[in-house]
Parts: structure tokens; C-alpha cells; sequence
């Protein structure tokens, strides 16, 4: 690979830390070259705090193995970290507490990254839609964040909220109280159950994440035209929709959708949102790269 990470000063690993995985990047600071990657748990400390260094710690050495390079010389990563959950203050001080085993880290939101990595480091928005969902912008120095308030009670047009709604809406209808749709016979099938109790023993106590992986039932059935979940489906995205109207007060250059329903959710968002959106430059792994790189060069 003609790079010794002893000799180097430019051996930049990034970290994309959520509430289902753990990603990362080793990059070459001179070539902006990825050299290695590595992926795994959550990394959301204040959900749990030692998985979150767990995950962190294993991700980078992947990346390394992955880049050929020794494990040992971890110590010797500059490293930039966005985390879901350190919005937080605590958790944030937390963080920047920990006796890592890098040479340097620079902890920031995993939102902040990931506007960094959407806009190569310049200014910008950025609508999230994954697991959870919130807006950021980042314009002057000044930053804004919309939504992230958390699964439940918050996170309207997320995976894990359509999931939700999902599931509510097929147990009314099992109970008669509402219309059939197309979504009860998705559900009962990807849950391998047979009415509603089962449904509701399966769904009893999940996180996030398990729910979001039920998003996919309300736009396959939406595509197919179910009522019920086209209702659930233009609900969430006029939400979004709403959050993009709110980043754009903030005069950013350019907004980007990011996150793992992009495929499904654009479509669904208002035009004059929908046509306004750029596409994302980098990762957000690449972001917390950017943001190390910053940092360092102050």
C-alpha cells in the first residue's frame, strides 16, 4: 500500500457511531484514499456507554486489519468521531473523557459529520432519515438541529416510526376497528406470526432499530396503493418536508437527504423540497475524517 503508519503524520480514522452499528473509515490525509473500513455494534453512549467504546475500539481495528496495518499501532490514529446520543452535554463530556487508546480524538454529533461529509466540509443542511430522523444545518459556525428527539415519543417520518405506525394500524384493522390493508399479511409474515397477539408478544420491548426494519411494509404496500399506508407514508414525509422548510430559514448553500430510507422516502417529500436537494458529496465517516482534519489544523 507504500504508506507506514509509524512514519506517517496523515493517517486520519473516521467514526459514524449509531443505535444499530458502528462504521469505519482509515483514510490517507494526503490522497484522501480510504484504506481500510471496518463495521461494528452500536455506538450510542447514552443507551450504553461500554458498548459504545466497545464498538468504537472494534470498528477501528477492523479498519486497520482491514489496511493491512498492525494492530498495535492503533495509538498511533488521529481520530474524528460522531455519535448519535451526544447532543447530550453529559454524554458528550462523557466522551471526550474516555482513556482512549488513539493518539488524539475529536468527538462531535454524528449529525455534525455527517452535514461535514454531505458538503466536503462547506456549509450546509442536511435531512436525515434512518433509523431516527432530525435536520441539521451548519451555516457561520452556527449550528441548528430539528427533531432527534428520540424513539418514541419523537423521530415522525423515521424507519423506526413508520415501523410503528405500522404495526398500529395492522392491529386495528385486526380488531375490525379499521380497513383491511395490504400491510397485515406483510407484517404477519415477516414477523412469522399468525394474528394479533402474536404481533403483539413479537413487538413487545424492541428497540429501534427492530422497528425500523419494518419501515419497508409501509411503502411496498403504499407502491401497491393500500390507503392506510399511503396515509402513514405522506404523514411522515410532510414532516420531513416541514424540517427542510425550517433548515432552509437557516440560508444554507445546499441541502442534502441522507440516511437509509432515502431510496423509499424522497419520492414521498413535497416537489419544492424534492427538487431543491443536492446529493450527498461523502459519507458521514468521511465527515468525521474532515472533522479531525479540522481540528488538527487549528
Amino acid at each position: 500500500m507504500g504508506i507506514n503508519i509509524l512514519e506517517s503524520d496523515s493517517i486520519y480514522l473516521g467514526i459514524d457511531g449509531g443505535g444499530s452499528k458502528c462504521k469505519a473509515i482509515l483514510v490517507n490525509g494526503f490522497t484522501g484514499e480510504i484504506i481500510g473500513t471496518g463495521l461494528a455494534g452500536p455506538a450510542n453512549p447514552f443507551n450504553n456507554y461500554d458498548q459504545t467504546i466497545t464498538s468504537i475500539k472494534d470498528a477501528a481495528l477492523k479498519a486497520l486489519v482491514n489496511a493491512n496495518f498492525n494492530e498495535t499501532e492503533i495509538n498511533k490514529l488521529v481520530v474524528g468521531i460522531g455519535l448519535a446520543g451526544v447532543n447530550l452535554p453529559a454524554q458528550l463530556h462523557k466522551m471526550k473523557q474516555w482513556s482512549h487508546p488513539f493518539k488524539a480524538i475529536f468527538v462531535t454529533t454524528d449529525l455534525h459529520i455527517a452535514c461535514l461529509g454531505a458538503h466536503d466540509g462547506l456549509d450546509g443542511a442536511i435531512l436525515i432519515s434512518g433509523t431516527g430522523s432530525c435536520g441539521f444545518s451548519d451555516v457561520n459556525q452556527k449550528v441548528n438541529m430539528i427533531g432527534a428527539h428520540g424513539f418514541p415519543h419523537g423521530d415522525k417520518g423515521s424507519g423506526a416510526w413508520l415501523g410503528l405506525q405500522a404495526v398500529k394500524q395492522v392491529l386495528l384493522s385486526l380488531d375490525g376497528l379499521e380497513k383491511p390493508t395490504l400491510m397485515t399479511q406483510l407484517l404477519l409474515d415477516k414477523l412469522a406470526c399468525n394474528d394479533g397477539l402474536d404481533i403483539v408478544s413479537a413487538v413487545a420491548k424492541q428497540t429501534s432499530s427492530f422497528f425500523a426494519k419494518l419501515a419497508f411494509i409501509v411503502f411496498q404496500a403504499a407502491e401497491e396503493g393500500d390507503n392506510a399506508a399511503i396515509v402513514i407514508a405522506q404523514e411522515g414525509a410532510s414532516y420531513m418536508s416541514n424540517v427542510a422548510r425550517r433548515l432552509w430559514q437557516d440560508n444554507p448553500p445546499k441541502m442534502s437527504l441522507i440516511g437509509g430510507l432515502t431510496p423509499k422516502l424522497e419520492s414521498w417529500l413535497d416537489n419544492d423540497i424534492k427538487d431543491k436537494l443536492s446529493m450527498p458529496i461523502h459519507s458521514p465517516e468521511m465527515g468525521a475524517v474532515i472533522y479531525a482534519q479540522q481540528n488538527t489544523q487549528r
